[in-house]
Protein backbone atom coordinates (compact mmCIF):
# COMPACT_ATOMS: atom_id res chain seq x y z
CA UNK A 1 0.00 0.00 0.00
CA UNK A 2 1.35 3.69 -1.02
CA UNK A 3 2.57 5.71 2.36
CA UNK A 4 2.56 2.48 4.58
CA UNK A 5 5.10 3.49 6.35
CA UNK A 6 4.49 1.40 9.84
CA UNK A 7 7.64 -0.20 11.72
CA UNK A 8 7.95 -3.12 13.42
CA UNK A 9 9.21 -2.35 17.52
CA UNK A 10 9.40 -4.14 20.04
CA UNK A 11 9.58 -1.83 23.30
CA UNK A 12 13.35 -1.92 22.53
CA UNK A 13 15.34 -1.17 19.11
CA UNK A 14 15.01 -4.26 16.88
CA UNK A 15 16.46 -5.33 14.12
CA UNK A 16 15.83 -4.36 10.31
CA UNK A 17 13.33 -6.82 8.49
CA UNK A 18 16.59 -7.95 6.12
CA UNK A 19 18.14 -8.25 9.33
CA UNK A 20 15.71 -11.16 10.50
CA UNK A 21 15.39 -13.06 6.95
CA UNK A 22 19.23 -13.42 7.79
CA UNK A 23 18.57 -14.21 10.87
CA UNK A 24 16.00 -17.25 9.84
CA UNK A 25 18.42 -18.40 7.31
CA UNK A 26 21.03 -18.79 9.68
CA UNK A 27 18.84 -20.90 11.99
CA UNK A 28 17.54 -22.73 8.80
CA UNK A 29 21.49 -23.64 8.51
CA UNK A 30 21.46 -24.50 12.21
CA UNK A 31 18.92 -27.23 11.84
CA UNK A 32 20.59 -28.92 9.32
CA UNK A 33 23.76 -29.22 10.57
CA UNK A 34 24.52 -28.43 14.61
CA UNK A 35 26.69 -26.07 14.91
CA UNK A 36 30.48 -27.07 16.27
CA UNK A 37 31.91 -25.28 19.35
CA UNK A 38 34.41 -23.20 18.72
CA UNK A 39 37.04 -21.83 21.02
CA UNK A 40 36.47 -18.11 21.69
CA UNK A 41 40.26 -17.33 21.39
CA UNK A 42 40.96 -15.88 18.19
CA UNK A 43 44.41 -15.73 16.95
CA UNK A 44 44.18 -12.30 15.14
CA UNK A 45 43.05 -11.16 18.23
CA UNK A 46 46.16 -12.82 20.33
CA UNK A 47 48.77 -11.24 17.47
CA UNK A 48 47.35 -7.69 16.79
CA UNK A 49 47.72 -7.36 20.53
CA UNK A 50 51.15 -9.44 21.57
CA UNK A 51 53.39 -6.55 21.93
CA UNK A 52 56.49 -9.40 19.97
CA UNK A 53 54.39 -8.51 16.82
CA UNK A 54 56.23 -6.74 14.15
CA UNK A 55 53.32 -6.45 11.70
CA UNK A 56 51.50 -3.27 11.55
CA UNK A 57 47.97 -3.81 13.33
CA UNK A 58 45.16 -4.98 10.81
CA UNK A 59 42.77 -2.52 9.85
CA UNK A 60 38.78 -3.40 10.06
CA UNK A 61 36.97 -1.83 7.19
CA UNK A 62 33.31 -0.62 7.09
CA UNK A 63 32.08 -3.14 5.59
CA UNK A 64 33.48 -5.79 8.53
CA UNK A 65 32.48 -3.48 11.10
CA UNK A 66 28.43 -3.89 9.26
CA UNK A 67 28.77 -7.25 9.25
CA UNK A 68 29.30 -7.66 12.87
CA UNK A 69 26.63 -5.69 12.84
CA UNK A 70 24.58 -7.69 11.65
CA UNK A 71 25.62 -10.30 13.14
CA UNK A 72 24.90 -8.62 16.66
CA UNK A 73 21.76 -7.74 15.88
CA UNK A 74 20.75 -11.11 14.38
CA UNK A 75 22.17 -12.33 17.93
CA UNK A 76 20.05 -10.16 19.88
CA UNK A 77 16.51 -10.98 17.72
CA UNK A 78 17.48 -14.60 18.72
CA UNK A 79 18.18 -14.28 22.03
CA UNK A 80 15.41 -12.25 22.89
CA UNK A 81 13.18 -14.47 21.24
CA UNK A 82 14.65 -17.39 23.17
CA UNK A 83 15.03 -16.11 26.58
CA UNK A 84 11.37 -13.72 26.80
CA UNK A 85 8.49 -15.60 26.50
CA UNK A 86 6.29 -12.60 25.98
CA UNK A 87 8.08 -11.60 23.03
CA UNK A 88 6.05 -10.23 20.05
CA UNK A 89 6.68 -7.81 17.54
CA UNK A 90 4.00 -4.50 17.39
CA UNK A 91 3.01 -1.79 14.88
CA UNK A 92 5.14 1.50 16.09
CA UNK A 93 2.79 3.59 16.07
CA UNK A 94 3.29 7.21 16.46
CA UNK A 95 2.99 9.70 19.54
CA UNK A 96 -0.26 11.61 19.00
CA UNK A 97 -0.69 15.15 17.58
CA UNK A 98 3.43 14.74 16.94
CA UNK A 99 4.34 16.13 13.32
CA UNK A 100 5.61 12.81 12.05
CA UNK A 101 2.26 11.73 12.82
CA UNK A 102 0.25 14.48 11.28
CA UNK A 103 2.13 14.32 8.04
CA UNK A 104 1.76 10.92 8.07
CA UNK A 105 -2.37 11.46 8.51
CA UNK A 106 -1.95 14.15 5.65
CA UNK A 107 -0.54 11.76 3.27
CA UNK A 108 -2.47 9.15 3.85
CA UNK A 109 -6.00 10.93 3.68
CA UNK A 110 -4.48 12.88 0.46
CA UNK A 111 -4.17 9.61 -1.52
CA UNK A 112 -7.55 8.29 -0.39
CA UNK A 113 -9.01 11.52 -1.22
CA UNK A 114 -7.66 11.33 -4.91
CA UNK A 115 -8.62 7.44 -5.09
CA UNK A 116 -12.00 8.71 -4.47
CA UNK A 117 -12.03 11.55 -6.67
CA UNK A 118 -11.24 9.11 -9.88
CA UNK A 119 -13.67 6.80 -9.06
CA UNK A 120 -16.31 9.31 -8.54
CA UNK A 121 -15.29 10.93 -11.88
CA UNK A 122 -17.39 10.16 -15.34
CA UNK A 123 -16.02 7.97 -16.06
CA UNK A 124 -14.46 6.27 -13.74
CA UNK A 125 -10.35 5.67 -13.46
CA UNK A 126 -9.73 2.69 -12.02
CA UNK A 127 -5.73 2.36 -12.46
CA UNK A 128 -5.01 3.52 -8.96
CA UNK A 129 -7.52 0.68 -7.67
CA UNK A 130 -6.15 -1.45 -10.17
CA UNK A 131 -2.40 -1.64 -8.52
CA UNK A 132 -4.10 -1.55 -4.75
CA UNK A 133 -5.74 -5.28 -6.23
CA UNK A 134 -2.24 -6.39 -7.19
CA UNK A 135 -0.63 -5.41 -4.05
CA UNK A 136 -3.77 -6.90 -1.51
CA UNK A 137 -3.09 -10.30 -4.02
CA UNK A 138 0.93 -10.62 -3.24
CA UNK A 139 0.05 -9.69 0.14
CA UNK A 140 -2.71 -12.66 0.65
CA UNK A 141 -0.38 -14.93 -1.68
CA UNK A 142 2.80 -14.40 1.40
CA UNK A 143 0.36 -16.06 4.06
CA UNK A 144 -0.61 -19.13 1.99
CA UNK A 145 1.68 -22.29 2.68
CA UNK A 146 3.49 -23.97 -0.13
CA UNK A 147 0.77 -26.64 -0.41
CA UNK A 148 -1.95 -24.24 -0.65
CA UNK A 149 -1.72 -24.36 -4.60
CA UNK A 150 -5.77 -24.56 -5.30
CA UNK A 151 -6.25 -21.41 -3.12
CA UNK A 152 -2.99 -19.74 -4.39
CA UNK A 153 -4.53 -20.35 -8.25
CA UNK A 154 -7.80 -18.90 -7.50
CA UNK A 155 -7.16 -15.98 -5.94
CA UNK A 156 -4.69 -15.47 -9.18
CA UNK A 157 -7.41 -16.30 -11.60
CA UNK A 158 -10.13 -13.32 -9.51
CA UNK A 159 -7.09 -10.92 -9.06
CA UNK A 160 -5.65 -11.04 -12.66
CA UNK A 161 -4.69 -7.41 -13.12
CA UNK A 162 -4.55 -7.79 -16.83
CA UNK A 163 -8.10 -9.30 -16.88
CA UNK A 164 -9.23 -6.10 -14.47
CA UNK A 165 -7.78 -3.42 -16.76
CA UNK A 166 -9.61 -5.00 -19.73
CA UNK A 167 -13.04 -5.10 -17.62
CA UNK A 168 -12.16 -1.70 -16.85
CA UNK A 169 -11.55 -0.36 -20.44
CA UNK A 170 -14.73 -1.77 -21.08
CA UNK A 171 -16.65 -0.46 -17.86
CA UNK A 172 -17.30 -3.88 -16.16
CA UNK A 173 -15.21 -4.20 -13.78
CA UNK A 174 -16.77 -4.79 -10.48
CA UNK A 175 -14.96 -3.21 -7.57
CA UNK A 176 -17.27 -3.77 -4.65
CA UNK A 177 -17.15 -7.71 -5.87
CA UNK A 178 -13.39 -7.77 -6.00
CA UNK A 179 -13.30 -6.35 -2.10
CA UNK A 180 -16.47 -8.73 -1.32
CA UNK A 181 -14.21 -11.62 -2.44
CA UNK A 182 -10.53 -10.30 -0.81
CA UNK A 183 -12.53 -9.77 3.00
CA UNK A 184 -13.67 -13.32 2.38
CA UNK A 185 -10.28 -14.57 1.70
CA UNK A 186 -9.25 -12.71 4.70
CA UNK A 187 -11.42 -14.15 6.92
CA UNK A 188 -10.06 -17.73 5.77
CA UNK A 189 -6.72 -16.91 6.43
CA UNK A 190 -6.81 -14.23 9.45
CA UNK A 191 -6.50 -15.51 13.43
CA UNK A 192 -9.36 -15.78 15.11
CA UNK A 193 -8.96 -12.16 17.00
CA UNK A 194 -9.30 -10.32 13.49
CA UNK A 195 -13.05 -12.02 12.79
CA UNK A 196 -14.44 -8.52 14.34
CA UNK A 197 -12.55 -7.13 12.35
CA UNK A 198 -13.70 -9.03 9.19
CA UNK A 199 -17.22 -8.36 9.92
CA UNK A 200 -16.47 -4.34 10.26
CA UNK A 201 -14.78 -4.80 6.75
CA UNK A 202 -18.39 -6.55 5.42
CA UNK A 203 -20.35 -3.85 7.48
CA UNK A 204 -18.73 -1.07 5.80
CA UNK A 205 -20.56 0.14 2.45
CA UNK A 206 -17.79 3.04 1.01
CA UNK A 207 -15.20 1.12 -1.41
CA UNK A 208 -12.50 3.64 -0.76
CA UNK A 209 -13.21 3.00 2.97
CA UNK A 210 -13.00 -0.79 2.64
CA UNK A 211 -9.40 -0.45 0.62
CA UNK A 212 -8.27 1.60 3.40
CA UNK A 213 -9.47 -0.42 6.03
CA UNK A 214 -8.17 -4.12 4.74
CA UNK A 215 -5.00 -2.95 4.14
CA UNK A 216 -5.32 -1.70 7.75
CA UNK A 217 -6.34 -5.61 9.04
CA UNK A 218 -3.85 -6.83 6.19
CA UNK A 219 -1.33 -4.99 8.10
CA UNK A 220 -2.41 -6.40 11.42
CA UNK A 221 -2.22 -10.51 9.75
CA UNK A 222 1.14 -9.77 8.85
CA UNK A 223 1.86 -8.88 12.18
CA UNK A 224 -0.21 -11.92 13.54
CA UNK A 225 1.96 -14.17 11.21
CA UNK A 226 5.17 -12.86 12.38
CA UNK A 227 4.41 -13.96 16.14
CA UNK A 228 2.78 -17.32 15.26
CA UNK A 229 6.12 -17.86 13.47
CA UNK A 230 8.37 -16.45 16.36
CA UNK A 231 6.21 -18.85 18.71
CA UNK A 232 6.69 -21.89 16.36
CA UNK A 233 10.37 -20.89 16.32
CA UNK A 234 10.95 -20.66 19.80
CA UNK A 235 11.12 -23.78 21.29
CA UNK A 236 13.78 -24.47 18.58
CA UNK A 237 15.70 -21.59 18.83
CA UNK A 238 15.80 -22.37 22.53
CA UNK A 239 17.55 -25.93 21.97
CA UNK A 240 20.27 -24.22 19.47
CA UNK A 241 20.44 -20.49 21.47
CA UNK A 242 24.11 -21.55 22.86
CA UNK A 243 25.75 -22.68 20.01
CA UNK A 244 24.53 -20.04 17.64
CA UNK A 245 25.35 -17.06 19.95
CA UNK A 246 28.88 -19.15 20.22
CA UNK A 247 29.30 -18.95 16.50
CA UNK A 248 28.15 -15.47 16.13
CA UNK A 249 30.81 -14.42 18.46
CA UNK A 250 33.60 -16.37 17.09
CA UNK A 251 32.37 -14.72 13.34
CA UNK A 252 32.52 -11.16 14.89
CA UNK A 253 35.60 -11.96 16.67
CA UNK A 254 37.01 -12.73 13.28
CA UNK A 255 35.71 -9.53 11.82
CA UNK A 256 36.72 -7.13 15.19
CA UNK A 257 39.13 -8.82 17.10
CA UNK A 258 38.50 -5.91 19.36
CA UNK A 259 34.61 -6.99 20.40
CA UNK A 260 34.87 -8.43 23.40
CA UNK A 261 37.10 -6.20 24.95
CA UNK A 262 34.76 -5.36 27.42
CA UNK A 263 33.98 -9.04 28.49
CA UNK A 264 38.04 -9.40 28.58
CA UNK A 265 37.85 -6.54 31.28
CA UNK A 266 35.07 -7.80 33.20
CA UNK A 267 37.05 -11.41 33.90
CA UNK A 268 40.48 -9.58 34.57
CA UNK A 269 38.94 -7.25 36.80
CA UNK A 270 37.17 -10.46 38.82
CA UNK A 271 40.54 -12.13 38.78
CA UNK A 272 42.79 -9.07 40.31
CA UNK A 273 39.96 -8.81 42.79
CA UNK A 274 40.24 -12.03 43.83
CA UNK A 275 44.03 -12.35 43.73
CA UNK A 276 43.84 -9.22 46.16
CA UNK A 277 41.71 -11.34 48.83
CA UNK A 278 43.29 -14.03 49.09
CA UNK A 279 46.83 -12.55 49.58
CA UNK A 280 45.41 -10.65 52.33
CA UNK A 281 43.94 -13.17 53.69
CA UNK A 282 47.15 -14.89 54.09
CA UNK A 283 48.51 -15.23 57.63
CA UNK A 284 51.66 -13.15 58.62
CA UNK A 285 55.02 -15.17 57.94
CA UNK A 286 53.23 -17.58 56.01
CA UNK A 287 54.83 -18.62 52.59
CA UNK A 288 54.26 -16.72 49.71
CA UNK A 289 56.21 -17.86 47.03
CA UNK A 290 53.19 -19.22 44.89
CA UNK A 291 49.69 -16.98 43.59
CA UNK A 292 46.86 -18.58 45.15
CA UNK A 293 44.71 -20.74 42.28
CA UNK A 294 41.23 -19.13 41.13
CA UNK A 295 39.09 -21.81 39.81
CA UNK A 296 37.30 -21.07 36.79
CA UNK A 297 34.01 -21.50 38.40
CA UNK A 298 35.12 -18.98 41.60
CA UNK A 299 35.82 -16.16 39.16
CA UNK A 300 32.77 -16.67 36.88
CA UNK A 301 30.37 -16.59 39.91
CA UNK A 302 32.50 -13.39 41.54
CA UNK A 303 31.87 -11.51 38.13
CA UNK A 304 28.40 -12.38 37.69
CA UNK A 305 28.28 -11.01 41.31
CA UNK A 306 29.94 -7.72 40.65
CA UNK A 307 27.01 -7.46 38.37
CA UNK A 308 24.43 -6.74 40.75
CA UNK A 309 26.50 -3.72 41.60
CA UNK A 310 27.32 -2.57 37.95
CA UNK A 311 27.03 1.16 37.91
CA UNK A 312 25.70 1.40 34.48
CA UNK A 313 25.72 5.10 33.73
CA UNK A 314 29.33 5.14 34.22
CA UNK A 315 30.35 1.42 32.73
CA UNK A 316 29.43 -0.44 29.39
CA UNK A 317 28.44 -4.26 30.11
CA UNK A 318 30.22 -6.76 29.02
CA UNK A 319 29.66 -7.74 25.35
CA UNK A 320 28.40 -11.08 26.23
CA UNK A 321 25.66 -9.87 28.54
CA UNK A 322 24.60 -6.92 26.12
CA UNK A 323 21.30 -8.88 25.39
CA UNK A 324 20.15 -8.59 28.88
CA UNK A 325 21.27 -5.49 29.97
CA UNK A 326 17.82 -4.93 30.96
CA UNK A 327 17.38 -7.75 32.79
CA UNK A 328 20.35 -7.13 34.65
CA UNK A 329 19.35 -3.80 35.72
CA UNK A 330 16.07 -4.37 37.04
CA UNK A 331 17.76 -7.45 39.12
CA UNK A 332 20.13 -4.82 40.19
CA UNK A 333 17.31 -1.97 41.08
CA UNK A 334 15.11 -4.91 42.98
CA UNK A 335 17.95 -5.74 45.16
CA UNK A 336 18.30 -2.35 45.58
CA UNK A 337 15.11 -1.47 46.82
CA UNK A 338 15.71 -5.30 49.40
CA UNK A 339 18.31 -3.29 51.13
CA UNK A 340 16.77 -0.24 51.97
CA UNK A 341 13.84 -2.54 53.19
CA UNK A 342 15.95 -4.35 55.22
CA UNK A 343 17.74 -1.21 57.04
CA UNK A 344 14.10 0.32 57.65
CA UNK A 345 12.93 -3.28 58.83
CA UNK A 346 16.63 -3.43 61.17
CA UNK A 347 16.00 0.19 62.38
CA UNK A 348 12.58 -0.12 63.55
CA UNK A 349 13.23 -3.14 65.63
CA UNK A 350 16.31 -1.75 67.31
CA UNK A 351 14.66 1.45 67.67
CA UNK A 352 11.25 0.74 69.12
CA UNK A 353 12.06 -2.98 69.55
CA UNK A 354 9.91 -3.24 73.11
CA UNK A 355 6.93 -1.26 71.52
CA UNK A 356 6.78 -3.64 68.40
CA UNK A 357 5.86 -6.66 71.26
CA UNK A 358 3.07 -8.36 69.97
CA UNK A 359 2.68 -7.13 66.87
CA UNK A 360 3.12 -9.90 64.94
CA UNK A 361 2.08 -8.43 61.81
CA UNK A 362 4.03 -5.53 62.21
CA UNK A 363 6.95 -6.65 59.91
CA UNK A 364 4.98 -7.92 56.79
CA UNK A 365 2.93 -5.13 56.75
CA UNK A 366 5.66 -2.58 57.07
CA UNK A 367 7.84 -5.05 54.01
CA UNK A 368 4.25 -4.46 52.15
CA UNK A 369 4.22 -0.95 52.45
CA UNK A 370 7.52 0.16 52.05
CA UNK A 371 8.07 -2.00 48.65
CA UNK A 372 4.88 -0.14 47.39
CA UNK A 373 6.05 3.13 48.42
CA UNK A 374 9.75 2.18 46.66
CA UNK A 375 8.32 1.48 43.30
CA UNK A 376 10.42 2.60 40.52
CA UNK A 377 13.30 4.31 43.28
CA UNK A 378 15.38 4.21 40.00
CA UNK A 379 13.89 6.58 37.82
CA UNK A 380 14.88 9.67 37.07
CA UNK A 381 11.43 11.51 38.46
CA UNK A 382 11.72 9.59 41.81
CA UNK A 383 12.28 11.36 44.58
CA UNK A 384 12.97 11.47 48.37
CA UNK A 385 9.28 12.06 48.80
CA UNK A 386 8.45 8.69 50.19
CA UNK A 387 11.17 9.01 53.41
CA UNK A 388 8.53 11.29 55.37
CA UNK A 389 5.56 8.91 54.10
CA UNK A 390 7.69 5.34 55.38
CA UNK A 391 8.23 7.06 58.86
CA UNK A 392 4.10 8.66 59.07
CA UNK A 393 3.41 4.97 58.59
CA UNK A 394 6.06 3.37 60.93
CA UNK A 395 4.32 5.53 63.66
CA UNK A 396 1.01 4.66 62.20
CA UNK A 397 1.49 0.63 62.60
CA UNK A 398 3.55 1.25 65.70
CA UNK A 399 0.42 3.29 67.50
CA UNK A 400 -1.79 0.18 65.96
CA UNK A 401 -2.44 -1.77 69.13
CA UNK A 402 -4.19 -4.18 66.83
CA UNK A 403 -2.97 -4.78 63.76
CA UNK A 404 -5.58 -7.16 62.24
CA UNK A 405 -8.09 -5.09 63.43
CA UNK A 406 -7.51 -1.65 61.65
CA UNK A 407 -9.22 -1.52 58.48
CA UNK A 408 -9.13 1.50 56.13
CA UNK A 409 -11.58 3.78 55.96
CA UNK A 410 -14.44 3.66 53.16
CA UNK A 411 -13.64 6.39 51.32
CA UNK A 412 -9.74 4.87 50.79
CA UNK A 413 -11.74 2.02 49.53
CA UNK A 414 -13.13 3.47 46.03
CA UNK A 415 -11.37 2.14 43.06
CA UNK A 416 -9.65 5.68 41.71
CA UNK A 417 -7.41 5.56 44.55
CA UNK A 418 -4.48 3.41 43.80
CA UNK A 419 -2.40 1.39 46.43
CA UNK A 420 0.20 4.07 46.50
CA UNK A 421 -2.34 6.40 46.83
CA UNK A 422 -4.19 4.84 49.40
CA UNK A 423 -1.51 4.57 51.59
CA UNK A 424 -0.45 8.64 51.00
CA UNK A 425 -4.05 9.43 52.42
CA UNK A 426 -4.06 7.06 55.12
CA UNK A 427 -0.87 8.69 56.43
Amino acid sequence: MPFNGEKQCVGEDQPSDSDSSRFSESMASLSDSECSRKSFTSDSSSKSSSPASTSPPRVVTFDEVMAAARNLSNMTLAHEIAVNENFQLKQDALPENSLASRVKHIVHQAFWDVLQSELNAEPPEYEHAIKLFEEIREILLSFLTPGGNRLRNQICEVLDTDLIRQQAEHSAVDIQGLANYVISIMGKLCAPVRDDDIRELKATNDIVEVLRQIFHVLDLMKMDMVNFTIRSLRPHLQRQLVDYERTKFQEILEETPSALDQTTGWIKESVNELLSLSETALTPGAENSSKPSLSPTLVLNNSYLKLLQWDYQKKELPETLMTDGARLQELTEKLNQLKIIACLSLITNNMVGALTEGLPELANRLKRISAVLLEGMNKEEMHLSCCPLLRKHVNYLIKSQNIKSQKEPEWLQHPEFSERERFTLAA
